[in-house]
């Protein structure tokens, strides 16, 4: 298989690295905008050769991943349309879904039965191809959005080069897909990003800074990741954001509440019914 990444970062480059571990692809051909992470890619054996451009690398692919910032998709797909050759399937890593789609309706016309939308919960804080691992997807969940328009061959060939990667891969409705995501990976993204912004704000944010031990770490690992990536995300599923945002800062002002009133017994329940729900969840995911 011929596979093309337009983005070749975390997760384009782990994608092929583990399909090239795994001898389902035989040929990476990789593009994007910038040149040092691509000839990075190509030392570390991601991609095996450079494209000048998505439309470059696109033909004659047999399948085209595109993984690059969601707000540059709509781009991404105008460019390799017209290059696509006549049984090429086009899948993406994009953390948000309707907007995606509704780019690839609006650039692939015709040839739109040939995307199948999809989105490995697989990220991390690390970005480009030197963060990139054959083993980030191993266990890790996949979720495929599948158009009314893909035939169900094609939709499989993508779930199966995922499985490949040793992904576990599930299906879902474009639109669920956002409101899931905005409550449990969105939102976090925005709470973690706004505590550092705040504290390095403050007057004595080095004092802060220097004092903050595990918990201010673990919380805020994710403020890390990518700001460009997470800004685009951000404003594509705004309006789910928005709604989990005003969600959180109901739930936040009722801890408030307790707090202010010195109502340490109900301050207590509600830890305790956190802390069972988190527990029960790590219980079924492990």
């Amino acid at each position: 298989m011929r596979l093309a990444v337009i983005g070749v970062g975390l997760i384009g480059g782990s994608f092929a690295l583990a399909l090239k571990q795994a001898r389902l692809a035989s040929q990476v051909i990789g593009a994007g905008r910038s040149e040092a992470n691509l000839r990075l890619a190509l030392e570390r054996g991601a991609i095996d050769s450079i494209a000048p451009d998505a439309r470059a690398a696109a033909r004659d692919a047999d399948v085209i991943l595109v993984a690059a910032p969601v707000a540059q998709f709509e781009q991404v797909f105008k460019e390799i349309a017209s290059a696509l050759s006549p049984n090429a399937i086009v899948s993406d890593a994009g953390s948000t879904k309707r907007d995606v789609i509704a780019a690839a309706r609006r650039a692939l016309g015709a040839d739109l039965a040939r995307f199948v939308p999809g989105h490995p919960i697989a990220g991390a804080e690390k970005s480009g191809a030197g963060a990139a691992s054959a083993e980030l997807f191993r266990g890790r969940r996949v979720i495929l959005t599948p158009l009314p328009e893909n035939a169900p061959q094609t939709v499989e060939k993508i779930q199966k080069l995922w499985a490949g990667c040793g992904a576990n891969v599930t299906r879902m409705d474009a639109d669920e897909h956002d409101s899931v995501l905005a409550a449990v990976s969105h939102l976090p993204h925005v709470l973690a990003y706004a505590l550092v912004h705040e504290v390095a704000k403050r007057e004595n944010a080095e004092q802060l800074f220097s004092l903050a031990a595990g918990g201010f770490r673990d919380f805020t690992r994710i403020a890390s990741s990518h700001p460009q990536m997470w800004r685009d995300i951000c404003l594509a599923n705004r309006d789910r954001i928005v709604e989990e945002m005003d969600r959180y800062a109901g739930k936040l002002a009722q801890f408030r509440s307790l707090i202010g009133k010195g109502d340490g017994a109900a301050l207590e329940r509600l830890f305790a019914e956190a802390r069972e729900a988190r527990d029960q969840w790590l219980r079924r995911s492990s």
